[in-house]
């Protein structure tokens, strides 16, 4: 018994030194990052040649929750992927790909194709790790490759760094976005990182080390910037420029005038109309077109190839709204020293309370020491405005406007969780962002506005609020007497609203065509998650937003024009929303030069085209006030005395004419 015993271990461990180990399991654990402060996770489990990731974070109540499993080939390459869960808006998403025998076929909420190509199939709702995955592919297989659905990517090196003993590579991937996306891997090419100033993904355990990445990304983005900078901006020979034949459109009395020339030395325009300076460098026809003055975008949150964006669609003046002080802070003197390409800046710091829902913000105040301090450092740094955001205590408002106004800074913002708008005014506030947060004035039992409710409460329920009862109009009076401004950013509840899977939303139609591929794809996923039997009525919902906005203009409220969204292409959006509204094209143009300008107190410099102001002004190949989409046709962008052509811009970002 003992002999067969020990025979038949032998043959069993003969048959075991046949066959292959078994696949090595590693797993990896990354932290998501909104600012500074904890948002969730992603868990990536290597078993042999395939991956799979569990990634989920929390977002103000939003944010995608998904589990994806990836098989590669032995290029590296991904011969199937399944991605399952919910997308940012928490709706219900499922997505497929696979190669075989020469095939690639994919299928997600958006999307259905196939392709005789063994490209690299880029997902629409995949997670960080993907970026490695890509990355590994494109270092395998000569740093190149065909991109599906469209597009391609390529791949190289720009940067190295010892995080805490861990050696750490940055690759910069092309062809995914309007600009390349810097990955951080370690030495055995796995993801370390994936960082930025608004969120980040990054290795457990390393999160106190993701702004050393952030900064050395900034300092690679600071000399690729300058250099696009040096590259596309036109410099007047002397400092001297004369636009001959220009019809210039006037803000104040909504007319253009007769063909004319500007004159510009300098930064300044020095005179209208006269004879071409004998000693005039630079000459420009403007052959009858109309000039405008530089419009304004007043709500943004910049990223680094924003400037290029806005300065591209006209836009030479914004209000950034929220973003990390010392990033943006930097932006704007690299655009006021003339290293970058960008448009004035004007700056205003969020502020939120801690919680559960708090914003992408590391200034939190939960009481009234917390509240000044917040105040005095934005004013410290030369800030003009405070946003407030929904989770500040409503009792802390109060005291909030009154010392920021003390300190000189204008207050703004969402109406914080337990207010009302009239209560908000009540309380100090200068303007009011967003048009939902109008209509939940009128929804007191939504209550926790820190939510998601936000949105899909006002989705179902906009369109039945009657804006002639008399609470509505005694509301629109108040905002008016009390001189609030309104900042509607009606292109954002455009997409939210009425953009559905699988369509191109509304908003993009016009301009998606130019986009690079894996841009314009994105623009097919979607908005809020509609309930069954209610797409009618979040259409409707959205009109009555736009009603409300043209209500408030003939109320005498003033209107601002600005986006949070895609730069220059969705301010351009956001005024063609306001014409549908109603609102003449003349004052829909007023809003987006002068008015803006004063509501800043810039309008001694700027928002009209005048001797003395400074020389920003667009040359418009068509007539916005006849045709609000000819503001999608600039020629020439003037910015501080200097020239752009949009289209040397936009081919930058690989944006077609």
């Amino acid at each position: 018994m003992r002999i067969g015993r020990l025979a038949l271990f032998t043959l069993f461990a003969l048959a075991c030194a046949h066959q292959p180990p078994a696949p090595r399991e590693q797993t990896l654990r990354y932290t998501v990052l909104m600012s500074t402060n904890t948002a969730g996770t992603q868990l990536v489990t290597t078993r042999g040649d395939e991956i799979t990731v569990d990634y989920e974070y929390n977002d103000r109540g939003r944010g995608p929750k998904t589990h994806s499993v990836i098989r590669l080939d032995d290029r590296g390459l991904p011969v199937s992927m399944t991605i399952a869960g919910n997308d940012y808006f928490k709706q219900d998403i499922e997505e497929r790909f696979s190669f075989e025998k020469g095939k690639a076929s994919w299928k997600n909420t958006a999307e259905n194709g196939e392709a005789v190509s063994q490209g690299y199939y880029a997902s629409m709702y995949g997670p960080p790790e993907e970026l490695a995955v890509l990355a590994r592919a494109l270092l395998r297989n000569g740093g190149r490759m065909a991109l599906l659905p469209g597009g391609e990517a390529s791949i190289r090196k720009v940067g190295e760094a010892s995080v805490r003993g861990t050696h750490v590579t940055a690759y910069e991937i092309s062809g995914l976005g309007f600009t390349p996306f810097e990955v951080w891997l370690d030495d055995d090419r796995h993801l370390f990182g994936f960082v930025s100033a608004w969120q980040s993904t990054i290795r457990e355990g390393f999160e106190a080390y993701a702004k050393q990445l952030i900064e050395a990304q900034d300092a690679r983005a600071t000399t690729r910037i300058a250099e696009l900078t040096r590259k596309l901006t036109k410099r007047p020979t002397m400092g001297r420029l004369t636009v001959m034949n220009a019809r210039i459109f006037d803000p104040r009395s909504g007319t253009l005038s007769a063909p004319t020339s500007i004159h510009v030395e300098g930064n300044r325009i020095a005179k209208i109309g006269g004879e071409q300076e004998r000693n005039a460098a630079d000459i420009m026809d403007a052959a009858g077109k109309v000039v405008l003055p530089g419009l304004w975008d007043m709500h943004t949150h910049l990223g680094d190839m924003d400037g290029l964006l806005n300065i591209a669609a006209g836009i030479t003046s914004v209000r950034d709204l929220g973003n990390d002080s010392d990033t943006i802070v930097a932006f704007r003197r690299n655009v006021d020293e003339g290293r970058w390409v960008g448009p004035r800046i004007s700056l205003a710091g969020l502020v939120d309370g801690p919680g559960p829902f708090k914003g992408p913000t590391n200034i939190l105040a939960g009481n009234e020491e917390e509240a000044r301090k917040a105040v005095d450092f934005f004013a410290g740094r030369g800030y003009e405005g405070l946003k407030i955001y929904s989770s500040i205590k409503p009792e802390l408002v109060p005291v909030l406007t009154r010392y920021a106004h003390e300190r000189g800074l204008r207050v703004s913002g969402h109406i914080p969780a337990g207010m009302r708008a009239t209560e908000a005014v009540d309380a100090g506030y200068d303007e009011i962002q967003h048009a939902n947060m109008l209509f939940l004035n009128f929804m007191p039992d939504v209550t926790d506005t820190r939510t998601p409710a936000r949105f899909t409460e006002v989705g179902k329920r906009a369109a039945d609020l009657d804006l002639q009862s008399e609470e509505v109009r005694a509301f629109i009076a108040k905002l008016r007497d009390r001189k609030i401004v309104v900042d509607p950013t009606v292109a954002i509840f455009e997409n939210m609203f009425t953009a559905r899977a699988g369509t191109m939303a509304e908003g993009y139609a016009m301009v998606a065509d130019r986009f690079p591929p894996q841009v314009r794809r994105q623009y097919l996923s979607g908005g809020l998650p509609v309930p069954e039997g209610m797409d009618e009525k979040y259409r409707a919902s959205f009109r009555r937003m736009l009603d409300l906005v043209a209500e408030l203009h003939r109320g005498g409220v003033t209107i601002v024009a600005g986006t949070d969204a895609l730069p220059g292409f969705s301010l351009h959006r956001e005024l063609e929303l306001y014409a549908q509204a109603g609102i003449p094209n003349a004052d829909v143009l007023r809003i987006a030069t002068l008015t803006a300008a004063q509501v800043l107190k810039r309008d001694g410099d700027l928002g009209t085209i005048e001797p003395g102001k400074l020389a920003d002004f667009i040359i418009v190949d068509g007539d916005p006030t006849q045709n609000m989409s000819d503001i999608r046709r600039i020629v020439t962008v003037v910015k501080d005395g200097l020239v752009f052509d949009p289209n040397a811009l936009y081919g930058e970002v690989g944006v077609r004419p």
